[in-house]
């Protein structure tokens, strides 16, 4: 038997879309596999009762066809289900360093972003690695179709999450196809800008480049109350703010001491508009751990 703690990760940050992504070091999953003739997926926690069980339907089923390693699998989530905190890819992610460790594999763990990323495309019809190299490999991370680069970062973060649901589908029809010119140079200089902030552990620098003026845009208007707790958090000392991954949660990087009053005034904003939201005080942290064997 193992078990792993599998973080929440936020993905895009803003300027990287489909690029870039960080492990959060709250909340997060907790995996548990033991060797089976068959699989099966029990889940509970956060969210359980609109997760399907069934291994065909279930992110973590297509990781045991990809390690061929069938497992009795136990999920705990603490990461909500259409959160815009990488859920499934919590449970992929955590799924995939504990099976490569029960049945002694012998795949590093760049080698199991991949494996994780086909649990994602169960859910989001594709198979990206955004959410699932963070969780797995923990830090700042940079994924392109080649490969994923990931740096230890000291940021701090807050990340609200509003009692409302945005699926990653939705999320995904309202990108553009097509984007100015202008618009483009922008967000690569945000992104670059970001890049070193994430190197120098730098959130005054991170939240600079997080600004997005192709992607975020379209994706904040499915979120009630966005612009409102956007505006409550940079008076409140943040540094930046954009939507989580596809949403609806906002994450917001800020100085150490600024967390708990950012916190507080995205929450308070979510209230004004009528919505109940939980606040996380987090930081970029590690990737799956072994909590168990």
């Amino acid at each position: 038997m193992v078990t792993v703690r599998a973080p929440a990760t936020s993905a895009n940050l803003g300027s990287g879309f489909d690029v870039f992504g960080a492990a959060l070091t709250r909340p997060a999953d907790v995996v548990t596999v033991e060797k089976a003739a068959e699989t099966t997926i029990e889940v509970t926690g956060v969210g359980a009762q609109y997760i399907p069980e069934d291994p065909e339907k279930n992110t973590v089923g297509a990781v045991v066809e990809a390690l061929d390693a069938p497992a009795r699998i136990h999920i705990d989530k603490g990461v909500r289900p259409a959160s815009g905190l990488g859920s499934s890819a919590a449970s992929a992610a955590g799924a995939a360093v504990a099976l490569n460790r029960l049945y002694d594999r012998g795949l590093s763990r760049s080698e199991l972003v991949p494996v994780a990323a086909e649990g994602e495309a169960v859910v989001s019809g594709v198979a990206h690695s955004d959410n699932v190299a963070p969780s797995i490999l923990g830090g700042f991370t940079v994924t392109t179709s080649e490969t994923t680069h990931a740096v230890d970062a000291a940021v701090p973060l807050v990340v609200c999450l509003p009692d409302v649901a945005v699926s990653t589908r939705d999320a995904r029809r309202v990108v553009p196809e097509r984007a100015p010119m202008e618009d483009l140079v922008e967000t690569v200089g945000n992104a670059a800008t970001l890049a070193i902030g994430m190197c120098r552990s730098d959130p005054d620098l991170v939240g600079a480049g997080m600004s997005d003026p192709v992607v975020t845009p379209e994706r904040a208007r499915l979120i009630t109350g966005y612009d409102e707790v956007r505006a409550a958090a940079f008076d409140a000392g943040a540094a930046g703010v954009t939507v989580s991954g596809a949403g609806p949660a906002i994450i917001a990087v800020c100085r150490e001491d600024r967390r708990r009053g950012v916190a507080a005034a995205m929450l308070d904003a979510f209230a004004e508009a009528g919505i109940d939201a939980r606040a996380y005080q987090t930081r970029i942290g590690k990737g799956s751990t072994v909590l168990e064997e």
